[in-house]
């Protein structure tokens, strides 16, 4: 099943993960100008910042193919493999109610959520000079530890769904803070498994590192305890648009 219309239920991930409202301020960000304002552009807490992301998510070599790995690389406005639109957005209850995401998520994370917060979630997909490809960013199982993050098809389950940890957010204002990002198909709720980065890896490393999946390291600077447990390579920002 397919949701190809972005929801606008879902307009306050767009602030989440760096949003409009700061987008006039944001020194750099990548895409092509193909893909433009609809590109978001995430990046690693570990090597940048909304001002300066340095390295953006990027599809290995470009290949439009499911099991395709998801790696870091220096922000370019002509490289397409950093081309990624926000395919569906809306809350875990709306991923849940579209079938996408398990009920024990739903309780943890969505509307009957044991944090009395229902959280932002998304699809990225790989949209190479503006063109979707129908394929999204996700696991190729239900998440397990360390298993590498690939292009999987859009839009059929809950392998491609990402959950911002709002709980777990780093202390800089609501609109350019950093946030872990829980996998949909998550079944460890005490430790989620959410998008990391190789701890020793460096996105010009030979051969290039990949984004993996990996259990929670602690809390970050937000509402949690204890405070500031959450490593960088598991803290992400997002930008909009096209490298100025």
């Amino acid at each position: 099943m397919s949701f190809k219309s972005k929801m606008l239920a879902g307009a306050a991930t767009l602030a989440l993960v760096g949003g409009v409202a700061t987008v006039g301020s944001l020194s750099a960000s990548a895409s092509t100008p193909s893909c433009g304002h609809r590109c978001i552009d995430v990046f690693s807490r570990q090597f940048g910042t909304h001002q300066t992301p340095n390295f953006v998510m990027d599809v290995f070599r470009q290949g439009a193919k499911v099991g395709q790995p998801i790696i870091l690389f220096r922000n370019s406005n002509s490289d397409p493999a950093e081309d990624f639109t926000v395919s569906f957005q809306g809350l875990v209850s709306d991923f849940f109610a579209a079938g996408l995401v398990s009920s024990a998520v739903n309780l943890h994370y969505g509307g009957g959520s044991v944090r009395s917060k229902d959280e932002p979630a998304f699809e990225l997909e790989y949209s190479p000079f503006g063109v979707d490809s129908g394929l999204c960013v996700g696991t190729a199982t239900t998440a397990i530890q360390n298993e590498g993050v690939t292009l999987q098809p859009c839009g059929v389950s809950a392998k491609t769904v990402w959950i911002l940890d709002t709980f777990d957010k780093s202390f800089p204002a609501f609109f350019t803070g950093y946030f872990p990002a829980i996998n949909g198909s998550d079944t460890n709720f005490s430790h989620p498994f959410v998008l990391t980065y190789p701890k020793n890896g460096f996105p010009t490393d030979t051969p290039r590192p990949q984004v993996f999946v990996q259990n929670l390291t602690g809390f970050s600077h937000g509402f949690g305890s204890p405070i500031g447990s959450v490593q960088d390579n598991q803290l992400w920002g997002a930008d909009w648009g096209v490298l100025r």
